[in-house]
């Protein structure tokens, strides 16, 4: 009997439950010329989100990748300026602002979605032959994520690091970086390579580095092209919310 009434005290405490909205929502389709894309201004309570498409809103809602969402044709083709703020004064982190959201696509963009595993193409980040080139992160290290331009060329200047993400700062592949090096600790990581968009096969630069080889030589990993079974969101139905 005892076991019952558990059960039942955690129902009614989850029907308790109120969702999470904000107070107020504007809004309004952004014609163009966008000045700003996927500008996010949090001010206190109030999130100014510009130059945001409905796989950006569900990206940062859901805190996933745009990989992992598959949208309905002619569902991303809006840019929207969103304006929206929260009950009370205090300051709302990223992750507060994130069940909001959601309350927010469900309610105004009738967002219905469900979960499925799906094989696609990836690139496996994994231990290369001689092994990692980089070392763990002091305890005292403070966590610093720095990137930026060196010339031609990218870099990300990691402390306090985890191998995913490594993993998400590798950009501008064909395929999503999926981190299986087994490594759980957290890293001091310094990478610079040429994006690929830059690297011109009839002109060829001597500083020129691919990121493939740059992940070898300054890492000691390398990039494994594979398919892997990922979860990834369907999304059913999604409507275009009237402006106000």
């Amino acid at each position: 009997m005892k076991s019952g009434f558990v059960a039942l005290a955690l129902t009614l405490a989850l029907l308790g439950q109120t969702r999470q909205a904000f107070e107020a929502v504007s809004i309004h389709e952004n014609p163009g010329p966008w000045h700003v894309l996927v500008g996010y201004a949090p001010s206190g309570p109030r999130l100014t989100l510009e130059g945001w498409r409905i796989i950006n809103l569900v990206e940062e809602a859901y805190s996933l990748k745009q990989y992992q969402i598959t949208l309905p044709r002619g569902a991303n083709d809006i840019v929207f300026n969103i304006v929206a703020k929260a009950e009370g004064n205090s300051e709302r982190s990223k992750s507060e602002f994130r069940p909001l959201l959601q309350t927010m696509l469900e309610e105004r963009f009738h967002l219905k979605f469900h979960h499925e595993q799906r094989e696609m193409p990836v690139y496996a980040l994994v231990i290369g032959k001689g092994g990692p080139k980089f070392h763990e992160s002091a305890p005292e290290t403070v966590f610093k994520s720095n990137h930026g331009v060196n010339g031609r060329n990218q870099y990300m200047d990691l402390t306090q690091a985890t191998m995913q993400m490594v993993a998400d700062g590798i950009g501008g592949l064909d395929r999503p970086v999926i981190d299986k090096t087994g490594l759980t600790g957290k890293y001091d990581i310094r990478l610079e390579a040429t994006p690929e968009f830059r690297i011109n096969p009839n002109n060829p630069q001597p500083s020129d580095l691919r990121v493939f080889d740059a992940i070898q030589q300054q890492l000691g990993l390398k990039l494994e092209a594979r398919k892997e079974s990922l979860e990834v969101m369907v999304v059913d139905h999604v409507e275009i919310p009237s402006g106000n």
